[in-house]
């Protein structure tokens, strides 16, 4: 009976140990993206006060756990069952990614000057319902960044058995969610922990010192996550289509693969902005006829 139970135990440390070593590989193999990750979120979770950051965050945070607990059993049960999907749900991902990262960088270069009724407009907006929608569209691109993580995570351990698969998938998914929001709520919070540094030291010396640097620093790192985000969504795109696609993947060979990714993503975005503008034309005129 004691042979037989630390025998299972016996077990369960060698799984484990395999474990370590794929969750350990598959982190490597995703590094690029979990960096993307950041810098997307790190954008969308800035802006709000300084009360609402924390709710936010969480939201997001909560948002992002739901979206893992939806893909991981899906994307495993496809690439047992139906594997080709996953691919079509890549691609439609990166259609949706470079849209975002587009869209953001035509609404800069092309943005009209508000008149005086849009402004009164934008200062009525009931901030709640704004946080609400920033709130979706970050868990919205979370689940799209989320599935490139889940399917290069399992992709380093198909030759492994359905148990390592499904824990190594699993553990990398959760340490992408605790990872990523953790330093991002490290991020948002600079200014106040800057502030009561300040406020401690009476502005002296070196902690005084410190709490400046974060205070002053906040917004110059909240304007490089802003372009280094649409920057990311744009090459993460690229990179799904590059990946996916063979025709994409052995296109112009002699061009540095960041330089295609980014322009595939960029034309990929183009595009998608496009067709949304036309199709909210089209429906506009519909509606007013």
């Amino acid at each position: 009976m004691a042979s037989g139970f630390f025998a299972i135990l016996d077990d369960i440390a060698a799984l484990m140990d395999d474990v370590a070593v794929t969750a350990k590989l598959a982190t490597r193999k995703t590094a690029g993206i979990l960096a993307d990750d950041l810098a997307v979120n790190a954008e969308k979770a800035t802006g709000f006060l300084s009360s609402r950051e924390l709710p936010v965050l969480f939201a997001i945070t909560k948002g992002s756990l739901i979206n893992k607990l939806i893909i991981v059993p899906i994307a495993l049960l496809l690439n047992v069952f139906f594997p080709v999907a996953i691919k079509f749900i890549l691609i439609l991902g990166g259609f949706y990614l470079a849209f975002e990262g587009v869209e953001k960088i035509v609404e800069y270069l092309f943005h009209r000057q508000k008149k005086g009724h849009e402004v009164v407009a934008e200062i009525e907006e009931d901030p709640l319902e704004a946080e609400k929608v920033k709130v979706k569209s970050a868990v919205v691109t979370d689940f799209i960044l989320s599935v490139e993580i889940v399917i290069i995570a399992l992709g380093t351990v198909l030759d492994e058995s359905i148990t390592i698969q499904i824990i190594t998938v699993s553990v990398v998914a959760m340490l992408a969610t605790i990872g990523v929001y953790g330093i991002v709520a490290l991020i948002v919070r600079m200014d106040d922990a800057g502030y009561k540094l300040i406020k401690s030291s009476n502005d002296k010396g070196f902690l005084g010192g410190l709490g400046q640097l974060l205070v002053k620093s906040l917004p110059l790192i909240i304007r490089i996550l802003s372009v280094g985000g649409t920057i990311a969504l744009i090459l993460v795109s690229g990179g799904i289509f590059v990946h996916n696609i063979d025709y994409f993947h052995h296109f112009l060979p002699n061009i540095p693969s960041i330089v295609k990714e980014f322009g595939l993503g960029l034309v990929a975005g183009l595009i998608a902005v496009g067709l949304f503008t036309l199709g909210q034309k089209i429906f506009k005129k519909k509606a007013a006829h």
